[in-house]
């Protein structure tokens, strides 16, 4: 078995919104279309390491990062962080590498991150795999326990958010819940739930997804089938992908069959 290609480590300080920084990555150079991955809440960057042990994307660059707040990234304020933040932060990542066109891939947190990317930058995006990213009000079962179970004291509402992940009746739940702790500051959930609650309430963001003009697809679980939207995408020349054995996590539950829909998906995206 050949070796795969390798990615690099690497911490970025940055400024974003006058707040001081220090993101972690992991990349990879190569000379095809380079790929950006944004991962969901309480997940990290090694969501996607494992591209280099895919040959079908051999040659792509990419860019993985933490999320400030998340992971083995640190933020001088986390209570500032939220959606707006993390899109000003990716464009930050960007720049960084000097990226200017990409293939795009969202999980959860990180798809609606990667939808709102995607609209305020509609020509650098090459294609977008959004997968169980915020469309709809409904999408919020996670976010949405920072309005259903309130606590003014950020480590209450975590302590009881992983239990109540821990006991979910959906593939991977306690599997997620178990490092929740371990890659989530605290004083970042409020900030994040409450952007992602706003937004899918209030932001019309079915229309703005629909309305990007490159190659999209959602992916979605199984165990998800019942999303009331989804005929709604199809009929807009949205490609669905559905992964069986799975919830909300693909990358945990099922991730070849993640990567196999990625894979195609950007295979049989037009780039010009």
């Amino acid at each position: 078995m050949p070796c795969p290609e390798p990615f690099i480590h690497v911490q970025l300080p940055l400024t974003v919104e006058g707040i001081a920084l220090n993101v972690a990555a992991i990349h990879r150079d190569g000379t095809l279309a380079p790929i950006v991955f944004l991962h969901g809440f309480g997940s990290t960057k090694e969501d996607y390491a494992d591209i280099v042990q895919q040959p079908a994307f051999a040659g792509h660059p990419f860019i993985a990062y933490d999320a400030p707040g998340c992971g083995e990234s640190r933020s001088d304020d986390c209570s500032a962080v939220s959606i707006g933040f993390l899109v000003q932060t990716a464009l930050q990542v960007l720049a960084h590498f000097g990226i200017e066109r990409f293939h795009l891939v969202g999980h959860s947190m990180g798809g609606l991150t990667a939808l709102m990317l995607a609209h305020q930058c509609p020509g650098r995006v090459l294609s977008f795999v959004d997968i169980e990213g915020n469309v709809a009000p409904e999408d919020c079962f996670l976010s949405r326990q920072i309005v259903d179970y309130p606590s003014d004291d950020p480590e209450v509402f975590f302590a009881a958010f992983i239990d109540r992940v821990r006991h979910a009746p959906a593939y991977a739940s306690a599997l997620y819940s178990a490092s929740l702790r371990h890659k989530v500051q605290a004083g970042a959930v409020r900030g994040i739930f409450q952007s992602m609650v706003d937004l899918s309430d209030n932001g019309d963001l079915m229309s703005t997804f629909l309305g990007l003009k490159c190659p999209r697809m959602f992916m979605y679980g199984e165990q998800n089938a019942s999303l009331s939207y989804l005929p709604h995408l199809q009929a807009h020349g949205v490609r669905l992908a559905p992964i069986a054995h799975c919830g909300h996590f693909p990358m945990y539950s099922n991730p070849v069959a993640m990567w196999q829909q990625i894979a195609d998906f950007q295979a049989h995206s037009v780039v010009s």
